[in-house]
């Protein structure tokens, strides 16, 4: 692959624009600048294809280097951490530990749509995602899951 000096459009920096749009008319917008960049991106670095195997590889790679994770078995879906789960784990401790929180009981939403978290790099962190966290921590016995049907959350230690 040829590298190049890439001008990224504006919703490349627009988190809403990696995650694919519920709503018809925005979805159609998000399509359309998908399309837009890939082939920018293709004509630019002069590629006229684009195996699946070697996006399923880039993502193998991510996954040893703890930064990705297939959600199924076929490997059509994955997790992408830019934070590794430890790295995701050490931030949210810090942040329970500055707050002095150690002690407490926070349900999943309060850790990651509350008020107290939004300008927090885990805030609306997926769900799935910060359970594999606080698993991460629970090994490292900085806290304990509550996953009953009717409760969801974390005692941190």
């Amino acid at each position: 692959m040829v590298e190049t000096d890439m001008n990224w459009p504006w919703q490349y920096n627009f988190p809403p624009f990696f995650t694919l749009q519920p709503h018809p008319e925005t979805r159609s917008k998000q399509v359309q600048a998908w399309k837009a960049l890939i082939l920018d991106y293709c004509k630019r670095c002069k590629l006229y294809l684009i195996d699946q195997d070697v996006i399923i590889s880039l993502l193998g790679e991510l996954q040893k280097l703890g930064h990705a994770a297939p959600v199924d078995k076929a490997k059509h879906r994955w997790e992408i951490y830019w934070h590794t789960l430890e790295e995701w784990a050490s931030i949210v401790y810090e942040y329970i530990s500055s707050r002095g929180m150690q002690g407490s009981v926070v349900t999943f939403y309060e850790l990651s749509q509350g008020e107290d978290v939004q300008g927090e790099e885990f805030y609306e962190i997926h769900h799935d995602v910060l359970i594999k966290v606080l698993q991460a921590l629970e090994k490292d016995r900085k806290c304990e899951l509550i996953l009953s049907d009717e409760d969801q959350g974390v005692k941190f230690f």
